[in-house]
Parts: C-alpha cells; structure tokens; sequence
C-alpha cells in the first residue's frame, strides 16, 4: 500500500465520521501531485473544531435573531472615563503610560490582514497613499509613530539613545503576508531585499515581526465543507477575532527574524505586560498611545476599548456597551430607536455613544487566557455566494454558504477588569473604507483629517496658518504635537512637508 493510499484511507475514514466524507466525490479525477496537496490539506483541518463552529454559529445566530434588546444597559461608570475636554487627565495617563514604554513593557499588534479591493487597490491595505505630499502609506506613517515615541520615552525618561524599543506584531493573512513583508523589505526566506537600504521604514530589523491570520472552511447552509475545486477545500479568513488564535501559532525564523516559538512567547521572552491593539486603516491612530495604556494601568484592566462618541444617534456603529451583564459591543442593528435616542440625565450626553473604533488594550496575562475563553465564543456567520464545486452536478459556480468569523471584540464578555477610555474622534478616528470620490470615510476625507489635526499641532504651539495652506508634519518630528515649541510667533503661508524642524520653519515668513 502506498503512502498516499494509506493517508486517503485515514483521512476519507476521519472525514466520514465526521460526517464530511462528501470532500473525497472528486478523488478519482485528480492527478497524484493533487492527491497530496488535497491530503496535506485536509489533514491540517481539526473538523471537531470546524463542527463546534458550526454548531455554536447556527445556534447564537438564532439566539440573536430572538433577542429583544431588553438586556442591553449602557456602560457602568467605575468601566468609563472621557478625556475629551480635559488635559489634565490626558497628561496623567500619558506619564503613567509613557514610562511603562520607557521600561519596555509595552509592544503593539497590528491587525494587517485585509487588502484594498474596496479602494481600487490589489495591495495591502497598509500601503495605501491616502494623498499626502510626502506619499507615505499608512505602514509608513505608523513605523515612524513608533520610532518617534520611542524617542520620546528616552527623552523623557533619561534612557539612553536606542534603548527603549516597542516591538510591532502585524497580523496579515494568507492574500497579504508575502506581499506585506516585500512592502518592509523582506523576501519570502527573511532577507533583506535591499540590503544597502533600511528595512522597516527605519524600525529595527528586530523589533517588526509578521503572522498570518488563521483561516476557517467555507461551509454549505447545512455545515458541509464546501470545495474550490475538485482537489482544494474553500478557505476564508477567520475574522480579526482570529488574532488570538494566531498569537499561539508557530513563527519561523525565515519568517519572522526570530527565534520563538509564538508571537505569545515573545512577548513573555521580552518581559512585555502591556500590548495596545488596533486596525491598520486609521491615519489617526495613535500607535501605543501612552494616554491610553496609562489609563488601563491606572485602572488595573485586563482588556480595555478606546472608543469615541457617536456623531449622532443613530449613526451606524457599533457601540460598547453592557449586554446580558457582560461587557459587549451591540451592533447598531440591535438597538432601538428609544435606546439609540435615551439620554444620561447626569451628563446629557447619549446613554449609548461610545462607538467601537477596533482599538484594543490587552495585558499579556489576559492574552494567554484567550484559549480557554475561545472555546465558549460562537463565531458569526456571513452568509455568501461562494465560488465552489456543485457537489451534485460537479459543476463549478456558486453555492449560498457561510464564511465563519470571530470578532476581536467577541473577548470583552469574559473579561473581568474592563475599562473604556474616550477620546476625540477628529484627534483619533478617521477610517479608510472606501473607494475615492465616494460620501465618506475615503481616501480624501482621511487626508483632511490628517492635515487638519497637524494644522492644530501648529496652532497649539502658538504659530499661525494661513487660510488654505496644508502642511504635513512627519511623524518623525512630532507624535502628538510635542517638540513644536520653535513655531511660537510663526507665520505659515506655503503648503508643504516637513521632516525636521528646519524643514518646518522654511514654510513660515
């Protein structure tokens, strides 16, 4: 018997007692060399797993269709605290937060996965050009974020020069991770594509290291494994849920400039308690935004949302909020009208306003808890035409199935410190959804919202800006509008970019 053979029959008796057998209708027609990719397939597949899903999936979708709302109470008040308006705060959490990444305990996770099909783009999203003078790319502008706050910490703190280091976990997926990597300058095997140029837009060779997102099977409405193609079971990614998963899976060396074993066993190799986590498409993003982590330290939280008010009531976000006695995101589908509208007397502010903006506080001690959390959430169902093999017919067309994904929020019900901080959606919020010259949430708005916020900056530090001028500040030379004091009594009237100090200054009079 041979190899192949014994593994068919392994594999065709696993799969039938699992009531999946039906993936092997198509064995006789496929050659060897798709025999043993089909095999290696199907064997990495863990179909209890995929039959848990499933189950769990069909029964909180039903679950949620019979919901009426009625469990759904705003956050309590010991969970919440606004810094919108109120600086003193802001500069209290800051220090607290700014010295824990000058002792290096802090390190970032950057859900990377999705690409730019929605904004006519075939690349990672990341490195998309929102239209700044200077062309970064999103990546771009949030590897010099963390390279300038390191330099903050070390200043601030007295460290000295290149010590304080935030490691960047990015989280792509299977479409995006070679592409991603070639975007910092690594090829496939871990080496420098340019190797007379730096690699991670000047970040350490160290201290940026990728992992995939997992992938589930695409299932029929009735939880069949649905097939690509005779030899090739339909993937999808597994949500950005699924970045607890990836967390425990193994990393190589050729991959991912390091030795350990798992982006979880980095972490504790470096001794780091402290990982803010966020989506890739917001220019706004304070990348381990010390405001932030100091206010989950100061609060003792485990699991913490950033979140910003809602810009009206019936705005179509979803918002954290308290369901069933556990913290939750609800979507706005699930809340009524009344709910949308009611009011706390105490602030006059809406009851439900803080809309959930994907930006995450986790200890590492709460990370590692996320295994045994995973087996009691049900993953959500996306209901889709997918492109797959008729099972009947053997026709290749579309089957109305499910993509099954976890959300990263789909955590905050098994939390037990939980804390919600809220901030300014035009210092912090402004998402990249949509195609150009569409209402919202686009390329050109992303671009305002930017040159906007740094026109600030410039105001803040006591210089002037001329109606109609845009200047871009490198993150480089500022974070969040520090290390400007020079511009005090300027006059800006030339739109430009600004690298340095001196590049800054030769746009005013």
């Amino acid at each position: 018997m041979s190899d192949t053979t014994k593994r068919y029959d392994e594999l065709k008796t696993r799969f039938q007692n699992a009531n999946q057998g039906h993936v092997f209708a198509y064995w006789d027609k496929l050659s060897d060399s798709q025999r043993t990719s089909f095999l290696d397939q199907l064997d990495r597949l863990d179909l209890q797993r995929v039959n848990d899903i499933y189950t769990k999936a069909i029964q909180a979708d039903n679950d949620a269709k019979n919901s009426s709302g009625d469990d759904i109470e705003p956050l309590p008040d010991n969970a919440f605290e606004s810094v919108v308006g109120s600086p003193e705060k802001k500069a209290e959490y800051r220090r607290i937060g700014l010295r824990a990444v000058a002792g290096g305990q802090v390190a970032v996770l950057l859900m990377a996965g999705g690409q730019g099909t929605r904004l006519g783009s075939t690349d990672p999203k990341g490195c998309y050009d929102i239209g700044l003078p200077s062309k970064k790319s999103l990546f771009q502008l949030q590897a010099e974020s963390i390279k300038r706050l390191q330099h903050v910490a070390e200043q601030e703190f007295g460290r000295k020069s290149g010590s304080v280091v935030i490691r960047w976990y990015i989280m792509t997926s299977e479409p995006t991770h070679d592409a991603t990597r070639a975007y910092f300058g690594w090829d496939k095997e871990g080496k420098r594509l340019h190797p007379d140029k730096p690699a991670n837009f000047g970040l350490s060779d160290e201290q940026v290291i990728f992992f995939k997102q997992g992938t589930l099977p695409c299932l029929s409405n009735d939880g069949k494994i649905l097939l690509e193609n005779p030899g090739k079971v339909a993937v999808a990614p597994d949500g950005n849920g699924g970045i607890y998963a990836a967390l425990r899976q193994p990393l190589t060396q050729h991959t991912n400039n390091l030795s350990a074993s798992s982006v979880l066993s980095d972490l504790a190799s470096h001794k780091i308690q402290n990982v803010h986590a966020y989506c890739v498409d917001n220019c706004l993003v304070k990348v381990a935004d010390p405001v932030f982590i100091g206010y989950c330290i100061s609060k003792q939280a485990e699991c913490a949302a950033k979140v910003v008010p809602k810009a009206y009531p019936t705005e179509s976000v979803g918002v954290v909020a308290v369901r069933g006695h556990k913290f939750s995101v609800v979507e706005y589908s699930e809340i009524s009208q009344a709910q949308a509208e009611r009011v706390d007397p105490s602030t006059g502010a809406l009851a439900f306003r803080a809309a959930n903006i994907a930006n995450h506080f986790y200890t590492t001690a709460f990370l590692q808890k996320t295994h045994a959390m995973e087996r009691e959430m049900a993953f959500h169902i996306a209901r889709k035409k997918i492109p797959s093999v008729d099972m009947k017919s053997g026709e290749q067309g579309k089957t109305e199935g499910m993509k099954l994904e976890m959300f990263v929020f789909d955590v905050f019900p098994f939390t037990e410190q939980f804390a919600v901080l809220e901030v300014a959606r035009d210092e912090e919020f402004s998402p990249l959804k949509n195609a150009p010259g569409t209402k919202a949430d686009n390329p050109e708005t992303s671009r305002r919202d930017l040159l906007a916020q740094q026109k600030r900056f410039l105001e803040h530090a006591g210089g002037v800006v001329k109606d109609g001028v845009e200047i871009e500040i490198s993150p480089l030379l500022s974070y969040a509008g520090e290390g400007l004091e020079s511009v005090k009594g300027k006059t800006f009237t030339k739109s430009g970019k600004a690298e340095n100090l001196e590049e800054l200054i030769a746009l005013s009079t």
